[in-house]
């Protein structure tokens, strides 16, 4: 069957899906190994519900022996003592291999996670990019020389930490990847990839061209596995000098835990949110408003950690406004997930399914009002449509626990000062939007936000430039921007004497 270079159809991403040869093994010390137990487990396609592969199953056996390559990598030095110049031109090629192949890696995401394969494709542009900028971001970062009487020097040196662990999420697979290994590698640490149990497949295809694109032995290796066995062993590991972490808050406080009761390894947590998306009534186009407000929470079946999944309304347009937001989202059905036209696309797995479904259910018990959705798809697969809730307050678990599913809260202010109130009145802090026309509201109101970045007339914007993170319990990483190489490099000083 013929394979089409750039695909642009339904029939086209089937073709390609058929003529795929899918690794499933570890990836450690610059081979394809099985698992040293021998264990697997089934990586699902939650479209169809068919298997994909067998993929090994690494637990602290095999993390101890990545660890021990990765360990004897960095102290070997051919990459962490290897010039900032040098190793650029290393992720330079990693990240044009990627390029290549990306119709491939959008698919590996699109078959093992739902998303449809447009999303993906707009991840790879964001992975490569990614790659890309901390490549050319590590030969421009100097140290600094301390101001001192001249009869000293004093020198503050950027010095790679060692060894990191990334542990990232199923949602956006290849891309959160790239986050966390693009800046930890460029700082020229020996890094060690744990993807989801869920969407394993892109990592291991990323293995594959990142020992072509040159990386030394024993620099970057994949362990498939779940988090409570090949995860908790790195976590633990007296030899692991870093962790960095994409995922849930309470997976975030075991990590916590872990690092404490280990070597108290630097960690990195981006983790969960419900986020507020306001809507005041002196906006000049409440219809591209709506649209943008339905795809800040039914992109990626909101399987989002940034997903605007609090709506709040100036009351005086509310209703008009939300009758919008049900029009936008209609246009927003799921679909199959290789048809480039589908806009949403399968929940990842049962589990995820069935806890979508459960937050909708106690929603409507709780006295929220439904506006659209609601039940799953009839048929193969796990589809879930978009779903409004009006009516919903605080204290209803829609209206203040993260669903992570194509599930909208609306909720209802009469003034500046309540909407800033609810929308702080969360335990997460990860994203807000703020939608205006009043340029002083919008600065005393973005000030006000108690969250790691707000989208202004807007919703998910910014680029590689732009640092990624939250406050409260979203975390403490800053994925993204120079400041991501800071995270992944420690600090030294040098002080000479210049005396005679």
């Amino acid at each position: 069957m013929s394979r089409p270079a750039s695909p642009k159809t339904l029939a086209d991403w089937e073709a390609l899906a058929a003529g795929l040869s899918l690794e499933s093994r570890a990836f450690i010390d610059d081979a394809f190994v099985e698992a040293a137990s021998g264990e697997t487990f089934d990586t699902l396609n939650p479209a169809t519900g068919e298997r994909l592969a067998r993929v090994a199953s690494c637990d602290a056996a095999d993390a101890e022996i990545a660890v021990g390559h990765a360990r004897a990598a960095f102290d070997g030095g051919a990459w962490s003592r290897l010039a900032p110049g040098r190793r650029k031109k290393v992720l330079l090629r990693l990240a044009d291999l990627m390029e290549a192949n990306k119709h491939e890696l959008a698919l590996l995401d699109t078959l093992d996670m739902g998303k449809p394969v447009g999303s993906s494709l707009g991840d790879m542009a964001g992975a490569i990019g990614c790659i890309r900028y901390q490549a050319e971001c590590i030969d421009k970062l100097y140290g600094e020389v301390a101001p001192t009487g001249e009869e000293t020097l004093a020198l503050v040196l950027r010095e790679p930490l060692g060894v990191v662990a990334s542990i990232v999420p199923w949602n956006f697979p290849l891309m959160m990847t790239a986050w966390k290994i693009a800046p930890a590698l460029a700082a020229g640490n020996s890094v060690i990839l744990k993807p989801s149990e869920k969407s394993p497949l892109s990592a291991l295809r990323l293995a594959q061209l990142a020992r072509e694109a040159g990386l030394p032995r024993g620099v970057f290796q994949v362990l498939p596995g779940f988090g409570h066995t090949v995860g908790k062993a790195l976590a633990l590991s007296m030899q692991v000098d870093c962790l960095a972490f994409t995922g849930s808050t309470g997976v975030g406080k075991q990590l916590m835990q872990y690092a404490g009761q280990s070597n108290l390894k630097r960690l990195y947590l981006e983790c969960g949110g419900k986020s507020p998306n306001l809507v005041f009534a002196d906006c000049k186009d409440l219809d591209r408003v709506a649209r943008h407000a339905a795809e800040a929470i039914f992109h990626n079946q909101g399987e989002v950690c940034i997903a605007g999944s609090r709506l709040l309304v100036e009351n005086t347009i509310r209703e008009a406004f939300v009758e919008k937001v049900l029009a936008a989202a209609e246009a927003m059905q799921p679909g199959d997930p290789l048809d480039p036209e589908s806009f949403m696309g399968a929940i990842v797995d049962e589990a995820q399914h069935q806890r979508i479904l459960d937050y909708i259910r106690r929603g409507v018990e709780e006295g929220a009002r439904l506006r659209c959705g609601g039940e799953a798809l009839e048929g193969q697969g796990l589809f879930i449509p978009p779903t409004v809730f009006d009516g919903v307050t605080p204290a209803m678990a829609i209206g203040r626990e993260e669903v992570f599913g194509p599930v909208l809260s609306v909720f209802g202010f009469d003034s500046e000062e309540e909407a800033v109130a609810m929308a702080n009145d969360s335990d997460f802090g990860l994203a807000a939007g703020l939608w205006s026309q009043d340029i002083d509201r919008i600065m005393r109101v973005t000030r006000r936000l108690a969250s790691g970045q707000v989208f202004v007339n807007n919703w998910a914007g910014g680029d590689q430039t732009m640092p990624f993170g939250g406050v409260k319990q979203s975390g403490n990483g800053r994925d993204k921007s120079h400041h991501s190489l800071e995270e992944y490099s420690d600090l030294k000083s040098v002080w000479m004497s210049l005396a005679t």
